[in-house]
């Protein structure tokens, strides 16, 4: 096992006004670590701190849905997260890798590109990578619970992006011709675009949360959160072929969807051109 040494980066946070204009941009800094792959690809995780937060959307809140309530309070542990969804290099290299439980498609991708998203996976094959990373690098890497996805996702933000109130096209890849309350709207790329194309980060240091690719979450779908537990752990039923849960923008999106309380799932053997996923790692004392 190779021992990664602690670093840190320094990143833009831009936050916007309800009709997409910045108010404010802030320089911030946060730690950082690379897992390598081989061939001179690498894999960046951003170490997310522990807190709390209110998961779900206020009744207010423009576009919500049903399945986004109740609002409740979840504590999460610190972990590590990739700065970026999976990129189809790395998808490459790790798929490269002998099996674990399954074969993995080395080039699956509707939208080529070493530096874009890898797409076009399903569920189980993401879980797949995550279980030959594991077992090639000695540390416990897997999807994140969709509460430590949200909780990622907002940083620290209670509005519907962590932007701001609203999204705009100069900020990520979705559907920008369609608005979202007072916001901005422009013809979009409809595609993928490589990963942090968009050099506003969120105050964690992750991109591309609100757009690109949504990205699988371990947890099983449940029609809203009555009874979902608390501590940041995956939700899961009893049904191994049961819904999975999906989160965060994509590069078709309505911006609605693209919101940071916005839920979404499909069947695990299913593969979409605008769903990926990012890693994580489950501690930071698990990098040392």
């Amino acid at each position: 096992m190779v021992v990664l040494s602690p670093s840190t980066f320094e990143y833009e946070i831009v936050t916007v006004d309800p009709h997409g204009k910045v108010r404010d941009r802030q320089k911030r800094r946060a730690e950082w670590r690379t897992e390598e792959l081989g061939d001179d690809i690498s894999l960046d995780l951003v170490r997310i701190p522990a807190g709390t937060f209110m998961m779900g959307s206020p009744d207010d809140e423009v576009d919500r849905k049903d399945p986004e309530g109740p609002q409740h309070s979840v504590s999460i542990a610190a972990f590590w997260m990739g700065k970026y969804p999976v990129t189809q290099a790395q998808w490459k290299a790790v798929a490269n890798l002998p099996k674990v439980t399954r074969y993995l498609d080395p080039d699956p991708a509707k939208f080529k590109g070493d530096n874009r998203p890898v797409e076009w996976v399903e569920w189980y094959a993401a879980e797949e990578f995550c279980k030959r990373l594991s077992r090639q690098t000695e540390r416990e890497y897997r999807l994140p619970s969709e509460a430590e996805w949200e909780y990622a996702c907002r940083a620290g933000a209670t509005t519907p992006f962590h932007f701001g109130e609203t999204l705009t096209p100069d900020l990520a890849n979705y559907g920008g011709d369609r608005i979202y309350g007072s916001g901005p709207k422009r013809e979009h790329c409809k595609q993928t675009m490589p990963v942090g194309s968009f050099e506003a980060a969120n105050a964690f240091g992750l991109y591309d949360m609100h757009g690109n690719v949504g990205e699988w979450c371990l947890d099983h779908w449940h029609e809203n959160y009555q009874g979902a537990p608390a501590d940041g752990g995956a939700w899961l039923s009893s049904s191994e072929m049961g819904r999975r849960i999906f989160r965060g923008g994509a590069w078709d999106y309505d911006p609605r969807i693209c919101r940071s309380a916005h839920r979404d799932w499909n069947g695990p053997v299913i593969r979409l051109s605008n769903v990926g996923f990012r890693v994580c790692c489950s501690s930071p004392r698990s990098l040392l």
